[in-house]
């Protein structure tokens, strides 16, 4: 039985460690098919993204569709894309603090 820091039984802490690894790995896919869905504009403006960080789905209502301001629909779906995201991140992050109790581990997310 190898002793290290503290007298701690390193091949106990090795496997604790890959037995996380693996918990992690498994969320993190389960993460990455979720789909959160957000809506701007009063509902006129809809983006689905899903926990690998990807946008999945937009919808564009008929009504906010003006050829002349085609600046008011870039802002809406660019903050519709951008809320997506954070919140498809959020949880994604959330979901993963659960498995570490909240440690910061680098390269998880």
């Amino acid at each position: 039985m190898a002793k290290g820091y503290g007298g701690m039984d390193l091949n106990s802490l090795m496997a604790q460690a890959k037995k996380m690894q693996k918990q992690i790995a498994q969320a993190q896919e389960e993460a990455s098919k979720e789909v959160v869905e957000i809506s701007v504009g009063g509902g006129m403006v809809s983006v689905k993204a899903n926990g690998a960080g990807e946008v999945v789905d937009i919808k564009i209502s008929k009504e906010i569709i003006d050829p002349d301001d085609v600046d008011t629909l870039e802002d809406l779906i660019l903050s519709g894309i951008n809320e997506a995201l954070r919140k498809s991140k959020s949880a994604m992050e959330e979901k993963i603090s659960a498995l570490t109790g909240g440690l910061n581990i680098p390269g998880i997310f």
